[in-house]
């Protein structure tokens, strides 16, 4: 079956925003948290001081410099795409609430969850304010206030599913929800304890929270739990106030010993998920596979505002190189099919983005994008499947709770061997010795054969010299000059004479 690698943009224009997005807007105060976000501009301390000199006191020639002054502090607002209809009435009520200048982010370089500090900076804002749906990654530069929107939840029709779920009052449950839906917790929390005397509700936290982790204590996704059960989060089950989405998938691959339900405050059904977890497993530990099998792998950047993510690019490099895999880092913003089909040299992606944008569907993508965790069960031969599925690259780097070190290097001759179960060929899984030293770089000029240095050294010159096709030639000399004509007119799926005979 083929793969459309490009779309007219049509089904992009004619999608309708689903009420149940949408802010009401009667209430943008209530929803968008007006006072709490005014009262962090207001008093988060980073406004900035102009003025030349740096304070009061004489100059070079003896006049006092100018006293500084502060100025408005610069913000910015970050939207998805659902809440970009009330982002000019929240600018508006910003600034004459606060003073400060407001930009608004209504295209985000990465994924909408993440915060945007790239086109932050652009703008010159010293904070952001970040509303909807968030991953709640740590951040690296800028203060950030998550506001994600208070979306209604029938706490009554909530409470109900859950007793139809969970009818022994003894259950080990753990109750987590959508960060929309957190503002509602408190009361649902409230309803169900007297009556569940073993239910532990989970807590919302933006950002890594102070201090090391208490016994039993659960840090993940932005969400901190504490578990007494005797076995831990093996004896507990799941219950998620949320709709389907990336969110429930990284929770249930994460905690894949635990049996999850849900309740969809949209449709206000409670089911037991039917997620077939073996099987995304399995889907996913094919990927490893296929990883295994690449010899040159494309690092894509898929954060540039997550912390820590320029010391996972690193760590993948070195793994990568001892290894004995080539690799490449790329910057292509949202990763589509489309972009990915144009390195074709390359056998399979790995994505470094936040947890819920790691598991990229990649089944419509002319190769395979996986995960740094699922890059390093491939190369890394210390690191072995344990069933437990890690979704967040911090963890792997030194450290971090699952960090594991790289073996030491042995020699070729005693690699065990290993057969692919894709394509039955023989490959190597042992670390390579790292390189000689270089020798240092000589004025001296040599003849050498360019093309041929460049295909030794480089596996993309390689796959280019294996090509029919290279690309446009310029051919100096050879075309004949021509006077300028007409050209065409529109964008090149639909030309304005499209359809028409040309003269």
């Amino acid at each position: 079956m083929a793969t459309a690698f490009s779309s007219d943009g049509e089904a992009a224009l004619r999608r309708e925003l689903g009420p149940a997005a949408a802010a009401p807007r009667g209430d943008l105060d209530g929803f968008y948290e007006m006072g709490r976000a005014a009262a962090f501009v207001r008093g988060a301390g980073f406004r900035k001081v102009s003025g030349a000199g740096g304070g009061a006191g004489p100059g070079a020639a003896g006049r006092p410099s100018p006293v500084p002054h502060p100025r408005s502090p610069q913000v910015a607002l970050q939207f998805p795409d659902e809440l970009l209809a009330d982002a000019a009435a929240v600018a508006a009520r910003m600034e004459a609430a606060t003073g400060a200048e407001i930009y608004v982010l209504g295209d985000t370089t990465y994924g909408s969850c993440c915060v945007d500090e790239v086109a932050a900076e652009h703008a010159g804002a010293e904070a952001v304010l970040h509303y909807g749906p968030a991953c709640l990654s740590p951040c690296r530069k800028l203060p950030v206030l998550h506001i994600f929107g208070q979306q209604p939840l029938d706490i009554g029709h909530c409470a109900e599913a859950f007793r139809e779920l969970y009818p022994d009052r003894q259950s080990r449950v753990v109750v987590l929800s959508d960060v929309v839906y957190a503002h509602a917790m408190g009361e649902l929390e409230q309803q169900l304890c007297p009556e569940y005397p073993n239910i532990v509700f989970s807590r919302v936290v933006c950002g890594d929270p102070p201090g090391p982790a208490l016994p039993g204590e659960v840090r993940q996704f932005g969400r901190q739990f504490l578990v007494e059960a005797p076995g831990g989060l093996q004896d507990c089950a799941m219950f998620y106030v949320g709709a389907e989405g990336l969110a429930l998938t990284s929770f249930m691959l994460t905690w894949n010993c635990c049996p999850f339900s849900s309740f969809d405050p949209a449709t206000g059904c409670g089911r037991r998920e039917t997620l077939n977890v073996s099987r995304a497993l399995m889907r996913r530990l094919y990927l490893v596979e296929r990883a295994r099998d690449a010899r040159v792998v494309g690092i894509l950047v898929g954060t540039l505002g997550v912390a820590g993510y320029l010391a996972v690019l690193q760590h993948l490099r070195e793994l990568l190189r001892q290894a004995g895999k080539r690799s490449y880092t790329l910057a292509v913003g949202k990763p589509n099919p489309a972009k990915l089909a144009n390195f074709l040299e390359v056998d399979v992606f790995v994505l470094v983005a936040c947890a819920q944008n790691s598991l990229l569907d990649s089944s419509n993508f002319y190769r395979p994008v996986v995960t740094p965790y699922e890059l390093e069960l491939a190369c890394n031969p210390a690191r072995e499947w344990t069933g437990n599925y890690l979704t967040d690259f911090r963890d792997l780097l030194p450290g971090a709770c699952a960090h594991v070190e790289l073996p030491p290097a042995i020699p070729a001759a005693e690699a065990i061997p290993d057969i692919s179960l894709i394509t039955g060929e023989m490959r190597a899984t042992h670390l390579c010795d790292p390189p000689a030293p270089q020798l240092p770089p000589s004025t001296t000029l040599a003849c050498r054969d360019q093309s041929r240095a460049l295909v030794e050294i480089s596996p993309a010159a390689s796959f280019l010299d294996s090509r029919s096709w290279r690309g446009l030639e310029q051919q100096l000399g050879q075309t004949p000059v021509s006077k300028a004509v007409q050209g065409r007119r529109g964008i090149a799926i639909a030309y304005e004479d499209e359809g028409r005979k040309q003269p």
